[in-house]
């Protein structure tokens, strides 16, 4: 008869990392890649990159607002 070891289950009121711990990084690479996908083709869509900076800084801010609840 085979035989299992026991295995360790941390409950959930000790885990090692706040979901936000292990998610940040995540989030972050997300959000680099984005960023960059998005100047990349409005800048090949012609605009000038100081422009498609602005233009995203803008829609990161009403997105940010709407999260809030709040409008300009």
């Amino acid at each position: 008869m085979p035989t299992f070891a026991a295995t360790q289950v941390t409950p959930p009121d000790e885990h090692v990392v706040t979901a936000r711990e292990a998610l940040e990084p995540l989030y972050e690479k997300l959000e680099m890649q984005t960023e960059s996908t998005l100047l990349a083709a409005a800048v090949e869509a012609g605009w000038p990159p100081e422009e498609a900076t602005k233009a995203l800084a803008t829609l990161r801010l009403y997105d940010a607002l709407s999260t809030l609840g709040r409008t300009i």
